[in-house]
């Protein structure tokens, strides 16, 4: 997860996973649509990308989820476009929202 809240003027956090194949990367972004849906009654404003792309981005304004295959993702390095977001072990952001 890479703190874009001091560098960017149009999200606050993105969220970068990895999956292994189409079916995984379809699987994971409808598991967040659902979860975010029903626990939080949160929907994504905008969906882009598909499974055959090897890329899905789930747009929550303040959080935008990236969910990448994994060749993808080291073609894209997202990580390194936004080197200067410090990044967020995803375990300490999910304990400061408890």
């Amino acid at each position: 997860m890479l703190d874009l809240a001091g560098i960017s003027s149009f999200t606050d956090f993105f969220v970068i996973c990895s999956a292994t194949s189409e079916p995984q990367l379809k699987a994971i972004a409808n598991e967040i649509e659902t979860r975010l849906l029903d626990d939080h009654n949160l929907r994504a404003a905008a969906i882009d990308g598909f499974p055959a792309s090897q890329w899905i981005v789930l747009d929550y304004l303040e959080v935008v989820i990236h969910i990448f295959h994994r060749d993808k993702r080291a073609f894209y390095c997202l990580e390194d476009l936004w080197g200067d977001a410090p990044q967020v072990a995803w375990e300490a952001a999910a304990a400061s929202a408890s």
